[in-house]
Parts: structure tokens; sequence; C-alpha cells
């Protein structure tokens, strides 16, 4: 039989739904995280509960297809109907597990930066900032980055730490008062990145399907270490295609 095709976007976010464990408490950010929510609840998660931005407290899967976080299928039948600032205290309490963010940069300690591009008296490019990401990127149990695989943006130091991960690595996060946390996983659109656990510096773990080591290595602005035994990203299973394409009928998210 052959494979069933499945788009970038769709492996993407089965990785990033294999990063949620079964009772996690997970912040849902929009894109991605969205679908990748929905699909491990709807296979090895069933357990799992997501709050989102905006307020809202779900233990189960939304029940229709959404674009955003604040489409009304999401808030029905949800547990909780807040707003922003109590679920941002449930996160400052150390109750979220697991949140998911991106950046413009991310540098080889899985450091973020969305604020700007260039000098800081002179930016050549200003972005968004940094929101809730800072807050999810510090106190957070750990949390996945997801983002393209450029080399443009995967460089040695970022221009502003935006949202920490291992700062200059080791036990940066202790030194700097940061009780708990760091990133996991990159998940990119070439592979998946995991940190060592000493130097907490960024090591190449999976290759998708198509894709080598020296491809990642081109489109990375450093010498990027390599895991002693790189796998390849399972692609998802056609059950997990049919999810997504319910959960995104148009291909919204994850293209057609």
């Amino acid at each position: 039989m052959a494979t069933k095709q499945y788009t970038q976007s769709q492996l993407m976010v089965t990785a990033a739904a294999r990063e949620i464990e079964d009772g996690d408490v997970v912040f849902v950010g929009m894109r991605l995280p969205l679908l990748g929510f929905q699909l491990a609840k709807m296979t090895h998660a069933p357990n799992a509960v997501g709050i989102y931005e905006l307020g809202i407290l779900r233990d189960t899967a939304v029940p229709e297809p959404i674009l955003t976080m604040g489409d009304l299928p999401t808030l029905y039948q949800a547990q909780w109907l807040a707003d922003t600032a109590d679920l941002m205290g449930l996160l400052q309490q150390g109750l979220v597990d697991v949140s998911f963010i991106g950046g413009a940069q991310v540098d080889r300690f899985g450091n973020l930066n969305t604020s700007y591009i260039g000098d800081a008296t002179a930016p050549a490019t200003r972005l968004p900032g940094s929101g809730g990401a800072c807050d999810l990127a510090s106190l957070a149990k750990r949390h996945t980055i997801i983002m393209s695989h450029q080399k443009r943006r995967f460089v040695p130091k970022v221009d502003y730490i935006t949202s920490p991960g291992y700062g200059d690595g080791g036990r940066w996060r202790r030194r700097v008062g940061l009780p708990r946390g760091g990133p996991t996983a990159v998940i990119t659109t070439l592979g998946i990145l995991r940190f060592d656990p000493d130097s907490k510096e960024m090591v190449l773990a999976a290759t998708h399907p198509g894709v080598t080591i020296a491809d990642i290595q081109a489109n990375t602005g450093w010498p990027l270490k390599i895991a002693a035994h790189v796998t390849q990203t399972p692609p998802p299973t056609p059950a997990e295609i049919d999810m997504l394409q319910q959960f995104d009928p148009h291909g919204f998210w994850t293209g057609n």
C-alpha cells in the first residue's frame, strides 16, 4: 500500500503533538500548536489539559475546526472561561507542563529573538516583541520551539534574548534565578533537535524524511553537534493525517 501523502506542516504538527505527554497541562499557542494539542488529545494523551492565552481551559478536544484560539468552538463546554491574567497565574505557579513558542532567530543554546534584528540603536528590522513568550520560556516546566530551519534564523548568538533558553549554556538558568524549565526540543522544517543534558547546547536528533544531515548543517549558522545515533522523524500515520484534515479541512494551517 502506498504511503499516504502529507505536508511539511502536518509532519511538524505530528512531531509537536508527540512532545505532549498524557496528563500534561499544555499552554496552547496559535497556529500549529492549536492542531498539535488537538491531535495529542485524540491519540496518545487523552488526559492532557489545554489552557489558551485568552483565558480558556479545556480538558476535551475542541469539537469543530477552528482558526484561532478565540473561535466559538473553543469556548463550547470549556471547563473554565476566565481571562489572560488567570491563565498566566497558573503559569507563574508552576502548573504548566509544556508550552510551544517560535521566533525569528534561535541560537545554539535555544535562546529566541522576537524583538529586533541588528543593532539595538538602529535595528534593521523591528519584530513584534515578546507577548507572553518570555513568560512561557521562563516559567513552564519545559517548552518546545517550532520554526523554519534557515541559516539566517539559526544563528550563533541571537541579536536579543526575548525568550530565554539556556543563556550561555550549562547551569545558566539556575544562575539567573529561573526556577525551572528550558527548551527540550526544536522542531523545524528539516528535523528535530534536542539539548545536551550538561552543556545545554543544541544537538541534531532526527532528520525529516528526505532530509540529510548535510542539509541541516548547511542551514545552521554554527557547527551543529550531531547525536551519536540520528534517527528519522516518523511520518504521520494515515489516521493522524485524517485527524489533521478533520481539524484543518481547508489546509489553512497545514496546507493541502
